[in-house]
């Protein structure tokens, strides 16, 4: 589905991600671990077209979008559900919804309301409410609720569990899991690294912009270099 082949991105004069390369086949999880700074969420905002690239090539569904801009990848299926949330604090929680089915057809609208209030129901109960006023928990289920309206091919997540109470964390690992389940293909990145690991196909670790590892999720989760660095075993 996604093959990334020697992408390479820089800000300004400081090179951020150098050669990478990866690929996501249909129906996974694949998770990306890593330190802060590692590379981790420009690699996401390169495969989303927000983050222009220097170098390499990004090929989804066999066509060349290296040089595409964001909203042309979000059309073809590809959307990211970004670190902070980033929900539309004055507008209610179905607005919100609302917003990110603009690439759909209207009479998709209530079946896709539908997905994600039986995914998330504290939504359904809350739709009318300002999405300001929920909880951080609750504003990350908005804003995964937001970029599933979309029926997304690829589904890039960006620290989902940032910043959450540890039952929080647990509700939305299990989340994302059942999106996998129901053959959702996903791309994680966050600084939970055991979570993410346990619930991955396959994972790419990343050192300062390079991959440095990868293999199976659960063959990282063992491996020495990676408990050390980043499971502080």
């Amino acid at each position: 589905m996604l093959a990334v082949d020697a992408l390479s991105s820089r800000y300004g004069r400081i090179t951020a991600l150098s050669d990478v390369s990866l690929r996501v086949d249909s129906g996974e999880l694949i998770a990306l671990v890593g330190a802060n700074g590692a590379g981790k969420s420009t690699l996401l905002r390169a495969l989303s077209g927000v983050q222009p690239t220097a170098g390499g090539n990004v090929r989804f569904e066999g066509a060349d979008i290296t040089k595409l801009p964001a909203r042309a990848r979000v059309r073809m299926g590809i959307v990211q559900v970004p670190e902070g949330r980033q929900v539309f604090g004055p507008l209610s929680v179905e607005d919100n919804l609302r917003l990110g089915a603009y690439v759909r057809p209207a009479s998709e609208l209530p079946e896709s309301l539908e997905r994600v209030y039986r995914l998330f129901p504290i939504l359904a109960q809350k739709r009318r409410e300002a999405a300001g006023t929920l909880s951080g928990g609750q504003q990350q289920m908005l804003a995964m609720g937001r970029a599933l309206m979309t029926k997304p091919k690829l589904l890039l997540l960006d620290e989902p569990s940032m910043g959450l109470a540890p039952r929080l964390v647990a509700e939305i690992f299990a989340t994302i899991r059942s999106l996998k389940d129901a053959a959702t293909t996903i791309l994680l990145v966050d600084q939970n690294a055991r979570a993410a690991l346990s619930i991955a196909d396959r994972a790419y670790v990343l050192e300062v912009g390079r991959i440095a590892l990868s293999g199976r999720g659960d063959e990282l989760l063992v491996n020495p270099a990676v408990q050390q660095a980043y499971l502080g075993l």
